[in-house]
């Protein structure tokens, strides 16, 4: 069989599913959701799932992975709680319109090596909740832990009687079928690298992807310096950094430099001052094609074995290597996303200043992504606000966690964020079940309410000649 015809087959059988619950109404469709969540949710397939994705990916730890599994998916389903996605879900009295929720159709959901697991768990609640059918395509790294996830959920179906072909996933997946999936959906959700979300725009098929994460946080000199520390550590070595969320880089305020330093020391940090540049040679490898990336084998791996593969010496407890910043930001390695608990540390002097160094880091790489500032001066939160060209900006908060909705913020819950067009993307908001939905506005008409011409220029004119 081509591969054309074994994508057909899977939306196919897809769009049979969905046609059989286009009559289920909010509250059936509503069990649905909650009964493909708690198969990813309890603690007996968690841990086989967490387990499952770290035997074989080698990224990440199996604890950090359950308790990702637990808020990410408890995230989403408290959002969707009472939440309409079926039949009449708004009605504007006054201006007559009535909104009308349509499914989109068939998704087709692209999910990454580094989070094999949350991301299809997370993601089908939010697309089946508009009556949807999801077919996911996992890493190829990843297929055999996306796919228990992917059972687990059919089971939930068969539990309340739905159509297991709501949700769906290729079993052998490749860059062809992935390719020929995007052609033949309603819609494509890109959650992943770069390449991934670019082939997904590229395909002819509307599409949801996520730009370049370079999180970084100002460590401004009125915070709570412990509880910035801690929650900046906690933050970085969560999942071995998996997250594009994680802090890449931290803009500490001289006044409380050292304290800050002294204070990721302590929790389990070692800063790395002479080896920088031996660090720096074995993170960043020249490719085939001859240009330096990422080394692979760093990516979401512990801090004690990427010391120890650049031959540095640490204790077996460390959690978060340090760098200190260079001056040379659009140059320097260290600077850019590094999806590993590598931590780079700048000193600023004014807010000003701090300030400008986010703006380049941000620039460089991850624009429109994400910052942070630990900080009680609303001054500088509003500053941030309006001028950061980012889609979404935690105060006092750690970004991992916060950034895609937390039970402490009021962040949409999700696994997929929006960067805007500032990193190529088509929405700013973090992907939701609002995102999986077709609106019908239904208009009945009014006695016309026209406004005079002094409502609409009265002021105008009477502040300019004409």
């Amino acid at each position: 069989m081509n591969t054309k015809d074994i994508i057909l087959g899977y939306v196919e059988r897809a769009k049979m599913a969905q046609r059989a619950i286009d009559h289920y109404t909010q509250e059936e469709i509503d069990r649905v959701c909650v009964a493909i969540g708690w198969e990813v949710y309890n603690d007996s397939n968690i841990q086989k799932l967490a387990q499952s994705a770290v035997d074989e990916t080698g990224m990440g730890n199996v604890p950090d992975k359950i308790l990702k599994h637990k808020n990410k998916v408890l995230g989403v389903l408290k959002d969707i709680k009472g939440a309409k996605s079926v039949g009449l879900i708004d009605e504007d009295h006054d201006k007559k319109i009535k909104k009308y929720a349509k499914p989109v159709g068939v998704v087709g959901a692209l999910t990454p090596v580094t989070n094999p697991t949350a991301t299809p768990a997370s993601n089908a609640i939010s697309i089946l909740k508009g009556k949807n059918a999801v077919i996911f395509a996992p890493h190829p790294k990843a297929k055999l832990s996306t796919k228990m996830a992917v059972d687990f959920m059919r089971d939930g179906l068969r539990k309340v009687g739905a159509p297991l072909d709501l949700i769906q996933v290729m079993e052998e997946p490749s860059l062809e079928l992935t390719g020929e999936l995007m052609k033949y959906v309603n819609v494509v959700l890109a959650t992943g690298g770069g390449p991934m979300v670019k082939a997904a725009y590229s395909s002819g098929t509307p599409a949801y992807g996520v730009g370049p994460g370079n999180s970084v946080q100002i460590i401004a000199e009125d915070c709570d310096v412990l509880d910035a520390a801690k929650k900046v550590f906690t933050s970085k070595s969560f999942d071995y950094a998996t997250s594009c969320s994680s802090e890449n880089s931290v803009i500490v305020h001289e006044s409380i430099y050292d304290a800050f330093v002294h204070e990721l020391i302590r929790l389990g940090s070692y800063f790395v001052k002479q080896d920088r540049k031996i660090l720096e040679e074995y993170m960043w490898i020249t490719n085939a094609k001859g240009y330096r990336s990422i080394n692979p084998s760093i990516i979401a791996q512990s801090a004690k074995k990427i010391a120890d593969g650049a031959n540095i010496k640490v204790q077996d407890d460390i959690k978060i290597l340090l760098v200190e910043g260079a001056e040379d930001i659009e140059h320097d390695f260290f600077s850019q996303e590094k999806l590993s608990p590598v931590l780079t540390v700048f000193k600023y002097h004014t807010f000003e200043e701090g300030y400008k160094i986010l703006e380049r880091l941000t620039n460089n790489y991850g624009t429109g992504h994400s910052c942070g500032i630990h900080t009680f001066n609303q001054h500088y939160i509003e500053a941030l606000g309006l001028r950061m060209k980012t889609s979404r900006i935690m105060v006092n908060q750690p970004q991992a966690s916060g950034n895609g909705g937390a039970f402490f913020n009021g962040m949409p819950s999700t696994v997929s964020l929006g960067c805007g067009s500032w990193g190529g993307n088509i929405t700013s908001e973090n992907i939701t079940f609002k995102h999986f939905m077709n609106v019908t506005w239904v208009s009945e008409y009014f006695t016309p309410k026209r406004p005079s011409d002094e409502e609409i220029f009265g002021t105008y004119l009477a502040e300019v000649k004409v």
